[in-house]
């Protein structure tokens, strides 16, 4: 489900060299049409891949590798490379580093857990469409200020899900919520039913035991089922 925050042009953009217009663009051609992200922790570069592979064949061509391994940039680099028709994301950027390595490997958005001042700068002088972590109102207004209008609800059940970005719609209108953690298939609906929803993120589509054991049949699967969701919800 779209939502008008993704049609609201982006003011105040203060770090970046592009202009709100390009920015706001930007993020509505990557993530159009999108409305569940896998959330991936890959440990092994050798699994990035064939694991790319069967959730783009799954219907989920767009995906977010987590920068909390030591593969994780080796494994943005593959994919953009051997799978060029997906599109990868680095997830859980919390230093300036961080982004350096995300877009040196070709990263194509930059999502974080949280975000500071220095963080912020950093990420959108990368010029890619960023996701900035927020948790409560003041940091979805700090964020907004910088001129972002799509922003990561984290943790989003340990803080109260569904009912808390209810409360924000009408507080903060134009503004959409990628909501992660403790997202799942049973649950993904009741978020994307939201008017200020358009995508969640989660794993659920690719457990670590399903990966460890390169069964790439039950991810499909998973994806499948996930990108049904999406479906339903955009129908």
């Amino acid at each position: 489900m779209m939502t008008d925050a993704w049609r609201r042009p982006v003011v105040g953009l203060k770090y970046a060299n592009a202009s709100p217009a390009e920015e706001d663009t930007r993020m509505h051609a990557l993530f159009r049409g999108v409305s569940v992200i896998p959330v991936l922790t890959i440990e092994r570069e050798r699994d990035a891949v064939p694991l790319a592979r069967a959730l783009f064949d799954g219907g989920l061509p767009v995906i977010e590798v987590t920068m909390r391994t030591a593969a994780a940039a080796a494994a943005i680099a593959t994919i953009r490379r051997e799978l060029p028709q997906a599109v990868v994301g680095a997830g859980t950027v919390s230093r300036a580093a961080d982004i350096a390595a995300a877009v040196h490997a070709g990263a194509a958005f930059l999502v974080s857990p949280g975000m500071t001042p220095e963080l912020a700068a950093a990420a959108l002088a990368a010029e890619l469409p960023y996701l900035p972590g927020v948790a409560t109102p003041s940091e979805v207004m700090a964020a907004h200020a910088l001129g972002i209008c799509v922003m990561k609800f984290f943790p989003a059940e340990a803080l109260g899900g569904v009912a808390w970005l209810k409360a924000l719609a009408p507080v903060f209108p134009g503004i959409a919520f990628c909501p992660t953690s403790g997202i799942n298939e049973a649950n993904a609906t009741e978020y994307l039913a939201l008017p200020n929803v358009p995508m969640v993120g989660g794993s659920w589509m690719a457990p670590r035991d399903a990966i460890a054991a390169g069964d790439w049949r039950r991810v499909r699967r998973l994806a499948e089922h996930a990108a049904a969701i999406g479906r339903c919800e955009a129908a």
